[in-house]
């Protein structure tokens, strides 16, 4: 069983206290010692499974590696409320106890104010900014309720505001200049203009209650399309490293990365070399596809469809581990998924789901689940934020849960359909804690792609910068869909593209790079549509053949429920 064995996992969280800064050196010296191995580079399991003596080791230094303190908790917190506390001017969510207890802190000096996030969602530049509608008030966050702490009353925000995260380095909306290399992105860029001149800033920022707009649900078609077109094209390569994926694209003369991968007139002694994931291979190349195959970057969507159906917009992790448990195959769970689903099934709640033995606690898996709550909360980012907290602390703390509101909240703006790429992209940043990790990656990611006019420069320095990181790790996977996305300007084809072209977990950054780029787009260009055939495969049952007109429409139902 792969993802799950002590053996496999102890190199894991070793890798993962090498990098939150545990001081794990007398218990990776006791591992080795003993005949340990480090984590498998790029499988789920070792090739052979370990002796007793060897896996009851693992297993006891799991628990002693959890003990450990994380210099990086201060700036990293778990709970929502720390989390929100970071927020240039946080919202007092209601008062009910959160899912993850583990108190965080935020921090007592953070950068000068540049953002501010209100009840429309992350907005920079206030006086050039529309405000909310006359004679509304900002919504709060809804709060992310599940579990409460044992013994510990409901915790509520504090009131005072908290300290706003650094400049954003988000080039103007628009601009197709980028500066010569060295130059970098002004500290201080032009604001986005908002809504257009003379609109009613409340206006067809999406469905009205009970009434799904057909713009937007147009705009959630093209969203679910240009997710499966991004997974689809990154699928062949997923795994392979990134000489690899550039050596293959310009056999056929597809580099830069325009179109489809094909084996066709690829030479036999490369291919040897970097073979096709041999999964996706026979759906996934040019000459192959037919209709979106399944994937775990698209069956995800559709659990939390299948999510909000049932429970309505406030579910609780509770709510999203029994869907798993009810809806979704063990076999199709990876890396955190299936170590939290290992724990539901050992009786453990959350946020145990997602602490007890997890190695992969800080991966993207969260993250590839969250467009869903920015398709259903359009205008509305801080909302989005909240409701992907509440799925992704089933199986992801830190790094792995703020990749997620970063996306979640980037597709709620986006998904208005007035917010160009980068107003998107510093919605998200906006809900991320500023000292984060991952929070400083998005801003070197989006710095880098504004210094480089070749983006095959900002990869290689996001390589040459996270190179420390797992393939499948949140914190190098999110930096790129943001430069990618920042890169391409809006332009839909070198969104895809560039997210696949960078490496790492290319279907998954395909996928997210592809809804938010179609919904800022609005379309799917039909070369890129055509091959999925309004038509996608999946196990999760009552789905599979699904149209994305339909899902287009039944998402716009759940996001026009209150």
């Amino acid at each position: 069983m792969t993802w799950v064995q002590p053996e496999d996992l102890v190199g894991h969280e070793l890798r993962q206290a090498a990098q939150d800064g545990r001081d794990a050196e007398p218990l990776l010296h006791a591992w080795l010692a003993a005949g340990g191995h480090p984590a498998p580079d790029r499988a789920g399991a070792s090739p052979s499974p370990a002796d007793p003596e060897l896996r009851a080791l693992a297993n006891h230094l799991l628990t002693a590696l959890a003990a450990l303190p994380s210099p990086s908790a201060p700036d990293e917190p778990d709970s929502w409320q720390a989390i929100t506390a970071t927020w240039p001017t946080p919202t007092t969510p209601t008062p009910e106890p959160t899912t993850a207890p583990t108190p965080g802190a935020h921090p007592a000096h953070a950068p000068a104010p540049q953002t501010r996030l209100t009840g429309r969602g992350p907005q920079t530049h206030p006086d050039r900014l529309p405000g909310p509608h006359p004679g509304n008030n900002p919504s709060p966050a809804p709060h992310p309720e599940a579990h409460p702490h044992p013994g510990r009353g409901p915790q509520i925000l504090p009131s005072a505001p908290a300290p706003a995260p650094e400049a954003l380095p988000f080039p103007q909306a628009g601009s197709s200049a980028r500066p010569h290399p060295g130059q970098g992105v002004p500290a201080h860029p032009p604001a986005p203009q908002g809504r257009p001149a003379g609109a009613d800033p409340g206006a067809h920022l999406g469905p009205r209650p009970g009434v799904p707009d057909a713009r937007f649900v147009a705009r959630l078609e093209a969203a679910w399309v240009g997710r499966a077109v991004g997974c689809v094209l990154g699928k062949p390569v997923e795994k392979l490293p990134l000489d690899g994926i550039r050596a293959l694209a310009r056999a056929t003369g597809n580099w830069p990365l325009d179109d489809w991968f094909t084996a066709r007139g690829v030479p036999a002694g490369l291919l040897a070399a970097y073979p096709w994931n041999r999964r996706s291979a026979p759906t996934s190349l040019a000459e192959n596809i037919d209709g979106a195959p399944e994937d775990d970057d698209l069956d995800y969507p559709l659990l939390g469809l299948l999510l909000l159906q049932r429970h309505g917009k406030a579910f609780t992790t509770a709510d999203v581990g029994r869907l798993w448990l009810d809806e979704l195959p063990a076999g199709r769970t990876f890396t955190a998924e299936r170590v939290a689903y290992r724990n539901l099934l050992l009786g453990l709640e959350p946020p145990a789901t997602a602490t007890h033995h997890n190695p992969f606690r800080e991966w993207i898996g969260a993250l590839i689940r969250a467009d869903v709550h920015g398709w259903t909360h359009p205008g509305d980012p801080a909302a989005a934020a909240a409701s992907a907290y509440r799925d992704a602390v089933l199986s992801h703390t830190a790094n792995g849960v703020y990749a997620a509101l970063f996306v979640a909240a980037a597709i709620a703006e986006a998904a208005t359909g007035h917010a160009d790429v980068h107003t998107a992209l510093r919605a998200g940043l906006a809900v991320v804690p500023p000292r984060s990790r991952l929070a400083a990656a998005v801003r070197h990611a989006v710095d880098t792609a504004g210094r480089y006019a070749d983006f095959d420069r900002v990869v290689d320095e996001l390589h040459a910068r996270h190179g420390q990181y797992h393939w499948v790790h949140a914190v190098p996977n999110t930096a790129l869909i943001a430069a990618a996305l920042t890169h391409a300007d809006g332009d839909f084809t070198h969104s895809v593209c560039r997210a696949v072209s960078g490496g790492w977990d290319t279907d998954s950054n395909g996928a997210t790079a592809g809804s938010l780029a179609a919904l800022v787009a609005g379309e799917v260009p039909h070369r890129w549509a055509a091959p999925l055939k309004n038509r996608l495969a999946t196990t999760v049952a009552g789905f599979d053949g699904v149209g994305f007109d339909t899902l287009a429409h039944l998402t716009a139902q759940e996001a026009a429920r209150s």
